[in-house]
């Protein structure tokens, strides 16, 4: 596998992917029970994305003064364009996430353990499928195709059940748990288990981070496939999503209480990886730069957006 990583900028990487975890675990109050508010989730999603800013830079400016500016242009936009990619398709993550949470009753004050957990578990579980998917590539590069057909079936699946939430009662995981382990009725702190009568039990919050760890899964599934349509270099890959998912438990709490003015974001979710799906089948014979993908990317997503706060709005207007 052809990468610009060396040794020590794994090890740079690696470092910097602890102390961030370190930081969101104590700075953030990933140990303790809190209710997070709005800026201060909007202050930690500020910072994250300036941390990643400042790794593009540092890693441009190192390929600057070791390959050339040609060369370190093409890495660090590759860079920049992955993460947004990636940051983008985290944000239906995120909704999923609102509505476990919301199926479990979870309150905002319990939810960041879970959190913690489910990204730490993306971290190592996204890792492992980069590697694996950069293999893969490297031998049989006609799995691009594969993943290409793969995200314009999901973009069309996407759009066309965009209304349609999944029934997680009938989650074939849950229902096993359920009639195989004892589950408290109500939740209990941020314990996973509590012991009552000499039997260990289970509780609702434990099921929550069963499925956002399946979440997790799903969303790795079609995200990494997307980031390979932008660059197969596993260091590219790997910093860009990593740093993505960082972040995304700030990101969460700050659209925690949003969720209902992003009605349309899906279909420009969708779009996005229609777009980057066709550009992997088409690879052989036009190469889209990555600065036009990046372009399309953020046009998609910024329309969406502000489709989405019209639409809220308007109906709010017409509510009232």
């Amino acid at each position: 596998m052809e990468s610009i990583g060396t040794w020590w900028m794994w090890a740079v990487f690696a470092a910097i992917v602890v102390t961030m975890l370190l930081v969101d675990l104590f700075a953030f109050g990933g140990g303790k029970q809190h209710r997070v508010s709005l800026k201060e989730a909007a202050g930690w999603s500020l910072a994250w994305v300036t941390v990643a800013m400042l790794f593009a830079a540092g890693l441009w400016w190192y390929l600057d003064g070791s390959a050339g500016r040609a060369f370190a242009n093409e890495k660090t936009l590759a860079f920049v364009t992955g993460y947004l990619v990636e940051k983008s398709l985290a944000v239906d993550n995120v909704f999923v996430w609102m509505m476990i949470f919301s199926f479990f009753a979870v309150p905002l004050e319990l939810q960041r353990r879970v959190l913690l957990y489910g990204i730490v578990g993306a971290i190592v579980l996204r890792t492992i499928m980069i590697f694996a998917g950069s293999w893969l590539i490297s031998e049989f590069h006609w799995i691009l195709y594969i993943f290409g057909a793969f995200l314009v079936v999901t973009g069309i699946k996407m759009a066309w059940f965009s209304e349609h939430d999944p029934d997680l009662e009938k989650n074939p995981l849950i229902r096993w748990i359920r009639q195989h382990y004892p589950i408290t009725e109500k939740l209990e702190g941020e314990r996973f288990f509590v012991m009552r009568d000499g039997v260990r039990m289970m509780t609702p919050l434990f099921l929550a981070l069963v499925l956002v760890e399946i979440s997790d899964v799903i969303f790795a599934v079609d995200s990494i496939p997307a980031i390979f349509a932008i660059t197969t270099d596993p260091f590219i890959v790997l910093t860009s999503n990593l740093f993505a998912i960082l972040g995304l438990r700030a990101m969460y709490f700050l659209l925690a209480d949003m969720g209902d003015r992003f009605e349309l974001l899906k279909y420009g979710l969708a779009a996005i990886l229609v777009f980057i799906g066709t550009k992997m089948l088409i690879v052989d014979w036009i190469k889209i730069p990555v600065l036009v993908s990046l372009s399309v990317v953020a046009t998609l997503l910024a329309c969406s957006v502000f489709a989405s706060l019209w639409y809220s709005a308007r109906r709010a207007k017409l509510q009232a």
